[in-house]
This record gives structure tokens, sequence and C-alpha cells, in this order.
């Protein structure tokens, strides 16, 4: 992909880009956009109705053959996420994808269901393993439980090995940091390799989670997330996962910020989620925990 430059409505959108990169107004769009043999347009700008955009140019160029593409779907396309600060209502309306028919749940639910069962028999030498660790280093309870917010905003109760002391959260909610003094020696090992996830296996085979999809957040974190950040309940349109889009594209989210790129990638997957895409996650999930990246 070959950036040619950036055609400014006006001094205020040229101020906001390099003077190297903006375009010599040599006539209209349209006369621009064939001189210098464009193939594409992306339309970068906020407000985009007619008074903004010139209309009549883009119509005359998208009839001349050239693409013009607006930067949600841009993103979408090129990066594998949807750019909050870009997105209306009228993408999630009219736009393609949201495969929520009978066939792909039922697909999914078959996936899951047989991947786990065979996970969970090949991985319980492991986890007596772990449990026996856990209770030798700080004893009981192996396992952590902790509500979670699932599909359509239900409520469950997630599991996991226990890798934080006991006790860790007295007051409030708080995300895991880099470093975390909570967790112990063994939960560090854990969480590194992401053993501590095994236990969700159950949640997978009792239809509360997926192999794949957005990873569930705390109800605490959900509603001041959902408060904060525009389209963020959108997430919760399909299962969590025990691994997602965002986990194979983006580090650990602990500020709003943060949630606010991870989001970007979960609304990719919502809208864009096919067996093929969850097969591509899982190669990467692979590659993820051999890496280490992003654990804390």
């Amino acid at each position: 992909m070959n950036l040619v430059g950036f055609f400014a409505l006006d001094k205020v959108h040229e101020m906001a880009v390099s003077s190297q990169r903006v375009i010599a107004r040599g006539g209209p769009l349209e006369q621009v956009a064939r001189q210098l043999r464009i193939d594409e347009i992306i339309v970068a700008v906020r407000q985009q109705r007619g008074g903004v955009l010139p209309l009549r140019s883009l119509l005359d160029c998208r009839l001349g053959g050239v693409r013009v593409t607006d930067l949600s779907r841009f993103f979408e396309r090129v990066h594998g996420q949807v750019p909050i600060e870009s997105l209306k209502v009228s993408w999630l309306i009219y736009g393609n994808g949201y495969r929520q028919n009978w066939r792909r749940t039922f697909m999914k639910r078959v996936f899951d269901i047989l991947v786990a069962a065979v996970l969970l028999v090949l991985t319980l030498p492991i986890m007596f393993i772990v449990a026996l660790m856990i209770l030798l280093e700080d004893g009981g309870p192996i396992v952590y439980r902790q509500q979670r917010v699932g599909a359509r905003g239900a409520v469950f109760t997630l599991l996991k090995f226990r890798s934080m002391s006991k006790n860790a959260e007295k007051g409030n909610a708080v995300w895991a940091s880099v470093n975390d003094d909570r967790v112990t020696r063994v939960g560090k090992f854990l969480r590194r390799t992401r053993v501590d996830e095994l236990p969700q296996l159950l949640n997978v085979l009792k239809g509360e989670m997926s192999f794949v999809g957005p990873r569930p957040e705390r109800p605490e974190f959900v509603a001041m997330l959902t408060e904060r950040i525009p389209f963020y309940a959108v997430r919760h349109s399909v299962k969590p996962g025990l691994t997602g889009w965002a986990q194979v594209r983006y580090s650990y989210g602990a500020t709003v910020e943060q949630s606010v790129k991870k989001l970007e990638y979960d609304l990719y997957y919502v809208k864009n989620h096919t067996l093929v895409l969850d097969l591509v996650i899982l190669l990467e999930t692979v590659r993820v925990v051999l890496l280490g990246e992003g654990a804390r």
C-alpha cells in the first residue's frame, strides 16, 4: 500500500498533517485523483455531512473507478480493529458481518465441547501437579472463583487456579499490574504459561464461555467501562472466550485507554468472527503462550 498524500478540505485540516504529506491543490478532488492515478480514497473526517465533505467530487471519483472508504472500514480491513473515535452507530447497523445465525452458533458450540473435553482429559495430570504446587506453597483454596460478565450481560462464576496470595483483594477490585506483589511464586509461573486458565475448560463445557471470544471482565469494571467508553456493551453480544483477537493482537489492558484499544479489536471479532478466524486466533494463542507475551 502506497500512501500518496492528504487532500485537505480546509486550512484547519491541513494544519493537522505534516506539510510534506499535503497534496497541492491542482483542481477539484476528482481531477487530482485522476492526475495522481489514485486507486482508493480514505475519508478520515469526523463530520461527514454534505456541508463538510465534497460529496459531488467523491461521487465523481467513485463513478470513475476510484474506491471510496471511510476510516472505520479502512482500519477494519488493514489493521483488524475498529477505531472507536470514528465509529458511528450506522456502521454497526448497516455494516456487513455479525454472523449470529443458528448454524454458526451450533458449529461453534460443537467445536467448543469437543476441544474442551479432549483438553480436559489431556491436561488432568498437569492440573493435578499445579494443584499440589499451590497447596505446598500457600495452602488452599486451589481454585479461585470470580464473577465475570458474559454474553448478553449475564454474570457467571469464572474458574481459575489461584495465582495470588489469600485475600489479595480486601478492598475494591483492581487490575493486575506489572510485577504485582500479590502474585505468588507459583502464580507467576501459572500466569506466564497461562496454566491458571485451565479450569475455565469447565466454563466452556457449561456453555458460559467459548474457546474464542472477548475476554470476560468483572462486573465492577464493566459498569465503569460501559459508562466511559462508547459501544463497550457490543462486545457482550457473543460469548466470552478463553482467548480472543484482542489477546493475540494487543497486550494486557489495565487502564481505560488500554481497554479502548482492546475494544477496537473485540469489535472487529464480533463483526467478523468465523470458524476460520477462530482457528487463526487459536494458532496465534500458541505463539503468545510460548513467548509469554502480555502475561501479568
